[in-house]
């Protein structure tokens, strides 16, 4: 065979040594790593230079490189190693796009900023239905309203202002709500996490990681809904550690929601929770009667405003729909709506009893509660495999919602101790026992055990 300094991959290689098949090791990588890894970080990655003992790598960016070496190096080399054992080591060169590249990413340069605008504002815009003016005060949202002016009038005193709270209780109306005060003097930037994440991908792929940097970074006003989208996906959190970092150094305004605080956010980075906590944490409470008759009457009088009609509700309906809506705002504007049409279409004041006929479905439904069902909420709620609740493992991450799904399985269905223990992987009585006595003397002293109880009650019966 004849020997050649370079290849069909571009590989320089000593003579008496063969040569690498770099196909063949990126397929292995995609193997190794899997596919969201290989697309995001991997597929990438060239070989340059191939020597007896190591191997000089090109990557598109430093971004790139410091990622790669940061997470993925030993296993790269491991990889690597199994296709030529005398390799060592591995180096990183940076590569150059070509000039005609790099003339037309400075024409192009502004335009692929105003894509990102663009796209954002195609899904972000700020509702102006959603101010504080249209937001109803009350016992269980007091605080996080009136932080969130305070946030308004004084800008980075609280900083950041962290929101949270369950599903449909008003953490989207209050961010909104701030961004449309701000707005007007401030360069406000309002997203999601998931479209956050989702431009965060598409640059990557475009290899525009500089534009995205800067376009999210130049906000004096930073608001993101649902930060616990970022949960699991390390490269993510990465980018938003740096993004939050930069935001704070330059005196912008942090404003962000979840649906749990910040410590209770799983398979999120320690440094990016403790960054989370340390600005002001407010909770929203689900809606108690009064606030629940107060949004109703509001909701009310919005559609009699809309619609330039009369909609005649008794105090005695109104009541019924605030007591029996047992989750959140949004049902209980779905109920309300329900009550509305069916008023509307036989034009006539409903009783309580017609009510009850027309909600059946929505409140009176037997809904059936199953073990199986408990145990994959509560796994869900707090980002554990199913398999790992039921393992035998004791420490306490695990060992405290096997409690709390047995305890709910005592509460909720109809099962005997035994038929519990049974199917929490053919555990004793006993344990059962214990794990309900533990549970209700915790809910009893503890505020944060009894919302997580009341918040997968909730989701139980949503579904």
């Amino acid at each position: 065979m004849e020997n050649k300094n370079f290849i069909k991959q571009k590989t320089y290689v000593s003579e008496e040594e063969n040569t690498l098949n770099w196909e063949e090791v990126q397929n292995a990588f995609k193997k190794s790593f899997g596919s969201e890894i290989y697309n995001s970080w991997l597929e990438k990655i060239s070989l340059i230079k191939e020597y007896n003992d190591y191997l000089i790598l090109g990557v598109p960016t430093r971004f790139f490189r410091d990622w790669i070496v940061s997470r993925y190096l030993d296993k790269i080399l491991e990889q690597v190693k199994g296709f030529k054992l005398s390799l060592n080591r591995i180096e990183f060169n940076i590569i150059e796009e070509n000039k005609k590249n790099q003339e037309h990413l400075k024409i192009d340069e502004l335009n692929k900023v105003t894509e990102i605008n663009d796209s954002i504002l195609n899904y972000n815009r700020l509702n102006p239905n959603l101010n504080f003016n249209s937001f109803i005060k009350g016992k269980s949202n007091d605080v996080a309203l009136s932080y969130s002016k305070k946030v308004c009038e004084h800008v980075s005193r609280y900083n950041p202002l962290y929101i949270c709270g369950g599903v449909g209780l008003g953490k989207t109306h209050l961010l909104n709500a701030i961004g449309l005060e701000l707005q007007p003097d401030n360069n406000v930037m309002f997203i999601s996490a998931e479209r956050f994440m989702y431009h965060f991908i598409k640059s990557i792929k475009k290899n525009d990681m500089v534009n995205f940097k800067d376009f999210f970074r130049k906000s004096s006003i930073f608001i993101i809904d649902d930060i616990q989208f970022i949960s699991g996906k390390e490269s993510l959190q990465e980018e938003f550690f740096h993004t939050f970092n930069s935001l704070m150094e330059k005196g912008s305004q942090i404003v962000i929601s979840a649906d749990r605080s910040p410590m209770k956010l799983d398979r999120v980075q320690e440094r990016i929770k403790s960054r989370l906590s340390g600005g002001l944490v407010v909770d929203i409470e689900s809606p108690d009667l009064d606030l629940k008759i107060k949004i109703i009457k509001k909701k009310i009088e919005e559609i009699q405003s809309q619609f330039k009609e009369s909609i005649n509700l008794s105090d005695d309906v109104i009541n019924f729909i605030a007591n029996e809506s047992k989750t959140n705002i949004r049902e209980l504007i779905g109920v309300l709506n329900r009550i509305i049409a069916f008023s509307r279409v036989h034009n006539k004041a409903l009783s309580i009893t017609e009510c009850k006929n027309i909600l059946k479905d929505v409140f009176n439904q037997i809904r059936v509660i199953t073990v199986d069902k408990i145990q994959n909420t509560v796994s869900n709620y707090f980002n554990i495999s199913l398999s790992e609740m039921l393992s035998q493992r004791r420490s306490r991450p695990l060992a405290r919602p096997r409690q709390v799904a047995m305890y709910l399985a005592k509460k909720m269905t109809t099962r005997s101790l035994p038929e519990i223990g049974r199917r929490f992987a053919n555990r004793d009585h006993t344990t059962v026992i214990h794990a309900v006595k533990t549970i209700t003397r915790l809910s009893e002293q503890d505020d944060e055990m009894q919302k997580n109880i009341n918040q997968i009650k909730n989701l139980l019966l949503e579904q």
